[in-house]
């Protein structure tokens, strides 16, 4: 599915992207020396199905195979307190710069194939679902079946577990809210066009696109 991106829209996601940028931006990320620092990290995104309970109960994020440069601008934000998930934030501000780019580079590298491999093709969504998305511009900053972003800063999303996209998805409509909001003006600026309802249509189908972002169970778990 191809969209194009409103002149505006554009001009804003790249604003974004740079003001976006971590600090930890220009630190090398070294993915062994990360296998050694994400103890607190392992506890969720290590179990396969694990489920947080705040805001709501959802299943907390894959990131296995995430790009390490959106891993750190998430880590970043946490830290600055542009994302708010109290448990979240406690972890990011115990991270140094590099503590951030290793743990980042660890996620991107766990669990990736050797060689690339092409995605099977999506499946069409329905008509509304079509609408929705096209509103929402998605694939403009997500790129082609929401897995290969314009720039790795964003996340790839396709195969991204449904409940977790709404629950983030409100989390940037909602943004002010002082515990689970998200400050990002782009995100906002496309949530706000929709109801809960609309939000979730957007997220299940796109939580059940084939992706490459993957929980990777530490081995503890298996």
């Amino acid at each position: 599915m191809k969209t194009t991106l409103s002149p505006m829209f554009a001009a804003a996601a790249a604003v974004l992207a740079l003001a976006s940028a971590p600090a930890q931006a220009q630190v090398t990320g070294d993915a062994k020396a990360g296998e050694g620092k994400v103890a607190m990290c392992i506890g969720c995104h290590g179990i396969v199905g694990y489920q947080s309970s705040f805001p709501e109960v959802y299943r907390v994020p894959k990131i296995a195979g995430q790009n390490a440069k959106y891993v750190a601008a998430v880590l970043d934000a946490y830290k600055k307190g542009d994302r708010k998930h109290p448990s979240m934030r406690g972890i990011a501000t115990t991270l140094s710069d590099q503590d951030i780019a290793d743990v980042s580079a660890y996620y991107e590298a766990l669990g990736k194939p050797a060689g690339a491999a092409e995605l099977p093709a999506p499946r069409e969504p329905s008509a509304q679902v079509a609408a929705l998305l096209q509103k929402g511009a998605c694939v403009s900053c997500h790129g082609d079946n929401y897995s290969k972003p314009i720039d790795p800063s964003y996340p790839k999303i396709a195969g991204q577990h449904a409940d977790y996209l709404y629950v983030a998805l409100k989390a940037y409509r909602d943004n002010s809210n002082a515990t689970w909001g998200r400050a990002n003006p782009v995100m906002a600026g496309m949530a706000k066009q929709f109801s809960n309802a609309e939000l979730k249509a957007m997220a299940k189908y796109i939580g059940s696109l084939p992706g490459e972002v993957k929980t990777v169970p530490e081995s503890r778990f298996r």
